[in-house]
């Protein structure tokens, strides 16, 4: 039996930065991709901009081969003013319907509040007990949210998981530019280098070409 991964971001973008490489490979070796993207833009954005904002998601959809894509639509950048049971809601039936074996969730520690609550809402819907199928949560570094943190009291991304993704770093590159507005020139954070960077040196911790990195928060083992 295929296994079934769920990506779940607080924005578009957050996948490829945090496991673009892990999810093409994945994809590579038969597994179920489903994206679900909770923020969406609000009224303060453009027709035109939503529509080039949709037009980006629908072309990665198709890159990853993502089987069901799912947009929640709260507005961005204002997660943490939301009840949280409305947030945890919509998560919980999205992971209902896809039955989740593998869940890759943003950081807590980010320094955008998106992800914060993201992390938060998603936990609350990974107790074997009410969804027996999640087997593996892994919580993923995004460049310029996890390593902008300055927060004292958060011990910082220490990962503990590296999954080699040698012959997926240019293409995980390849669809980042397809964000156009969120891409720039080194030393931009979300640059190509910086991407690049990143994905040599989690490599030389782990003895890969290039690899991602995650923290195992939970894992069940027959």
């Amino acid at each position: 039996m295929s296994k079934n991964i769920v990506v779940v971001t607080p924005h578009p973008d957050d996948e490829t930065l945090g496991c673009g490489g892990t999810l093409l490979k994945y994809k590579e070796k038969g597994y179920n991709l489903y994206w679900l993207i909770v923020t969406g833009m609000g009224e303060t954005f453009t027709k035109e901009r939503k529509q080039q904002r949709q037009n980006e998601i629908d072309i990665v959809t198709n890159a990853y081969d993502f089987k069901e894509v799912f947009q929640l639509d709260f507005p961005t950048a204002e997660l943490d003013h939301i009840p949280m049971g409305d947030i945890i809601g919509r998560i919980s039936q999205v992971f209902s319907k896809i039955t989740p074996h593998i869940v890759f969730t943003p950081y807590p520690g980010d320094i955008h509040s998106d992800h914060k609550v993201v992390f938060d809402a998603t936990m609350s819907c990974t107790k074997w007990f009410r969804y027996p199928s999640v087997e593996r949560v892994l919580a993923y570094e995004t460049l310029s949210e996890t390593d902008f943190s300055i927060n004292p009291d958060v011990n910082g991304f220490r990962p503990n998981v590296y999954i080699n993704i040698d012959g997926f770093l240019e293409e995980k590159i390849r669809i980042m530019n397809i964000y156009a507005s969120e891409i720039s020139a080194f030393p931009f954070p979300r640059s190509e280098k910086a991407i690049r960077s990143l994905a040599y040196l989690r490599g030389v911790a782990s003895g890969y070409e290039e690899a991602e990195a995650f923290m195992l928060l939970k894992e069940r083992v027959e």
